[in-house]
């Protein structure tokens, strides 16, 4: 696909209203777009403040600029005036509210507006530029979320803990979603997680992909050209992503047609061979509002009302959107700006060099890690319980991490990301998010996962050069934050065990465990 590079110019008569799109707002069906108003125009920019804030993944890049264009050839189709800015721009200030300043001399507009961003350090930005403009300045909703950004806060008022399912319960009842005519949730139950834990050997195949391959590689030379740096693979000759809303909706339909049935057995389930399974892969269009959620949840329940996918699985994949996904954003925006500095362990240690190369001989790790490098995703198990369990057994700095998950990820948006790394990963909030730090030793990885076999580490082994390194880093974080932790009731189990552990093997644990932590880049 040849991309088109637009610039910001505008003919016609005056503008009097310039309105900003950030790249994650590329929904056409927002209320902005319902008419065409001749005085209004549009504006997007590729800028260096959003490519540099952390080091992006190559085809992060890629996919939200070519996105980008493509939405803006979109709107321009469709009538309205577009401004668009690219990277290589002469007059490209390389900020927001420079090329603001720019665009709203030169036109001579007496309004701005833009929609309500979705990260803090963005919303502050453009409240402190609104806040100092002398023409008015209208901010609007995404008309995305199916919550507003306080509502969890409002719905869990002064308690002290917050969890997801009593607001994923609540989001049910508001939204009508899985309930029979008198209320109660479909099936019975709210929750069919317990079914949903399933190993994966082999069968049922995991469904072609059917997703198109986009050219993009004058992109990428015009974005290299740039100076924007960028690691993981580019694959910008057949970037995999979906570039609008008709792709996006292809794509939709491609997992409830052959991935929604077996997502649920397979959900947590992780593969050397068969890195999507039965994952949907719209976290990106989802987060840059491609697809309305709305519309995947009702195609969810429509397979499970029609019977074309069982119940448990159906639940499992809306829990992921109606609950998680609207909760970590609730949890987020109530707790900015001071939790991207939580570190309730008071980790440190630097990221090992590996997780920019996968260069580790940890078989689930570097198989991790490796598929993040040259896809830009990996599912949420890979990024919980074996990147983000591996970096809270070691002790890894949270904030570098999140630094981390926030570049390497396409779906990764600090609204999502922020909480699932700090919160849900590494328990660097202390517990608001989580009720237990997501931690395992081998035994859990060596079940839901066929990577033991094809690793130099022994999953059995405990002390040892052979040794998997989860296992003594295990045991060595529990006995390390045993004030902290000994007293939770869902570790009551591995406390106990630890407690019955002779005085011997634990000081053997905490000495391998010393070891590996002090040459984490030869794992």
């Amino acid at each position: 696909m040849e991309v088109r590079t637009l610039r910001a110019t505008a003919t016609g008569p005056g503008v009097t209203c310039v309105r900003l799109l950030l790249g994650d707002q590329l929904n056409p069906r927002h209320p902005w777009f319902a008419r065409t108003d001749a005085d209004v125009l549009y504006v997007l920019m590729e800028v260096r403040q959003e490519t540099d804030y952390v080091l992006h993944h190559a085809q992060k890049i890629l996919a939200i600029f070519a996105a980008m264009r493509r939405f803006a050839a979109q709107l321009r189709a469709a009538g309205h005036r577009v401004g668009y800015l690219a990277i290589d721009d002469d007059a490209n200030l390389q900020s927001l509210t420079g090329n603001l300043d720019r665009l709203l001399a030169v036109h001579a507009a007496t309004t701005l507006e833009y929609q309500q961003p979705d990260e803090w350090r963005l919303d502050a930005q453009l409240r402190h530029y609104a806040a100092g403009q002398s023409i008015p300045v209208r901010c609007v909703d995404s008309d995305h979320f199916l919550a507003g950004r306080e509502e969890a806060a409002r719905f869990f008022g002064s308690r002290e803990r917050w969890t997801m399912e009593p607001f994923y319960r609540h989001m049910r009842r508001r939204h009508h979603v899985l309930l029979e005519p008198d209320g109660r949730p479909l099936g019975g139950r709210w929750n069919f997680d317990a079914e949903n834990r399933k190993p994966w050997r082999g069968d049922p195949p995991e469904p072609a992909d059917t997703r198109p391959r986009h050219d993009l590689r004058a992109l990428w030379q015009c974005i290299q050209s740039a100076g924007v740096a960028s690691f993981g693979d580019p694959q910008a000759q057949a970037l995999r992503w979906p570039l609008d809303r008709a792709e996006a909706l292809q794509q939709l339909q491609a997992f409830l047609d052959h991935g929604l049935a077996h997502f649920g057995d397979y959900q947590d389930a992780i593969s050397a061979h068969a890195p999507r399974l039965f994952h949907s892969l719209l976290s990106f269009a989802l987060n840059v509002k491609m697809l309305d959620p709305a519309e995947v949840i009702a195609g969810a329940e429509a397979a499970a009302r029609d019977g074309r996918a069982p119940l448990p699985a159906v639940e499992g994949f809306i829990r992921q959107i109606l609950g998680w996904r609207e909760y970590v954003r609730g949890v987020y925006w109530a707790q900015m700006p001071g939790y991207a500095q939580r570190n309730a362990f008071g980790h440190d240690l630097p990221l090992p060099d590996w997780f920019w190369t996968g260069d580790t001989h940890m078989a689930c790790v570097r198989g991790a890690i490796g598929q993040s490098l040259a896809n830009a995703h990996a599912h949420h198990i890979q990024r919980l319980m074996v990147i983000g369990n591996f970096a809270l057994l070691a002790g890894l700095d949270p904030q570098a991490l999140h630094r981390w998950y926030l570049g390497i990820y396409i779906d990764a948006f600090e609204w999502v990301e922020l909480p699932n790394t700090l919160g849900m990963s590494q328990f660097a909030d202390g517990g608001l998010l989580a009720t237990k730090p997501y931690v395992s030793a081998a035994a859990y990885l060596h079940r839901m996962s066929d990577h033991c076999g094809q690793c130099r580490y022994r999953r059995d082994l405990r002390t040892g050069a052979r040794a998997c390194p989860f296992n003594a880093l295990y045991w060595d974080f529990l006995a390390r934050h045993a004030p902290r932790l000994q007293h939770n009731p869902r570790l009551a189990l591995p406390y106990r065990q630890l407690a019955r552990m002779p005085a011997g093997q634990r000081q053997a644990l905490a000495q391998q465990a010393g070891q590996l932590r002090a040459r984490l880049d030869a794992l």
